[in-house]
């Protein structure tokens, strides 16, 4: 990080906040912490230190790495190596943050890991591995620091809080072989709107993301789109490139920002609109089976083409 600006010297759009970041050991989530530590906040740093299927042996200290980074460059940080994805793991990371810094306002739940298959090839404990990662991983911690908020509002103090879920592509779209991932990132987007529905009375802003870059999860399956440029090339899928929208949705600035999902890509940013009714048919009665196809034939042809699944072949 460029001087001054970890401590927030130079920016501070984070000045003063006291932030989570899980997964924060290498990738999207170091980017993160990195990116707050250098508009001012405070970061608890969360990795476990696995492999990118979940494994350990991943070569340890990723998460004490960040932390002397940024402490190196002036910030405030302190390391966490629970595993959110256990209800100790997530009640500890609210509690470091806590112990450290004596608050918590934004949660950035990051954390995950892959293991591709092909449906028929997917073995049961493969598919709970990598839901338990991402959708209990977001859930739990979630849930923990929500019950400090809703603790701290009723006490009759402000809570301007915020929480970032990361989803995915594949979340919104599907990914061929990606069938256990595809459906945690959408849980996390079911999660998240119901998160904000429910917290945002305690002062708690809850948004999403679905992020591209390159990171471990994406550098293999996605070689060729996420190679890196020719030096002195704008590096689209340098993970720093999404950092700085977590910020935003993580801070003061973004107030009255939630319940959104985002795509962050490069130097693009989308909002997704989700499911919205199309085109509808109601007889006001009871259908055939065959009514019901004639009438669902008619709605189709009327209808927006889906997206494709990411690595599905084009149609003949």
């Amino acid at each position: 990080m460029a001087d001054g600006t970890a401590g927030g010297t130079a920016r501070g759009t984070a000045r003063g906040r006291v932030v989570a970041v899980t997964g924060a050991g290498r990738g999207l989530g170091r980017a993160h912490a990195l990116a707050f530590a250098a508009e001012g906040a405070k970061v608890v740093v969360n990795d476990l230190d696995v492999d990118r299927e979940g494994e350990p042996g991943a070569g340890g200290g990723a998460a004490a790495r960040v932390v002397a980074e940024i402490r190196a460059s002036g910030g405030e940080a302190v390391a966490h190596g629970g595993d959110i994805a256990t209800a100790q793991g997530a009640a500890s990371l609210v509690d470091c943050a806590l112990d450290a810094f004596g608050r918590l306002d934004t949660l950035v739940n990051n954390a995950g890991f892959l293991r591709d298959r092909m449906l028929v090839n997917l073995a049961e404990e493969d598919w709970d591995a990598v839901v338990r990662v991402h959708l209990k991983g977001h859930f739990l911690p979630l849930k923990h620091a929500a019950a400090y908020w809703r603790a701290e509002a009723k006490a009759g103090r402000r809570i301007a809080a915020r929480v970032v879920n990361t989803s995915s592509g594949a979340g919104l779209a599907g990914s061929v072989g990606q069938g256990c991932y595809s459906a945690a990132k959408a849980g996390v987007l079911g999660l998240t709107l119901v998160a904000a529905a429910e917290m945002g009375r305690y002062g708690v802003q809850v948004n999403a993301i679905a992020p591209a870059a390159r990171t471990r999860m994406t550098e293999e399956v996605f070689a060729r789109t996420m190679a890196a440029p020719e030096e002195g090339k704008f590096d689209a899928m340098a993970p720093e490139n999404v950092s700085p929208l977590v910020v935003w949705l993580g801070s003061d600035a973004s107030a009255g920002v939630t319940g959104r999902v985002f795509e962050a890509e490069g130097g693009r940013i989308t909002v997704m609109e989700g499911w919205r009714p199309g085109p509808t048919a109601d007889r006001g009665a009871r259908w055939t089976p065959a009514e019901a196809g004639e009438a669902a034939t008619g709605l189709l042809a009327a209808a927006r083409p889906p997206h494709p699944v990411y690595g599905a072949e084009a149609a003949p």
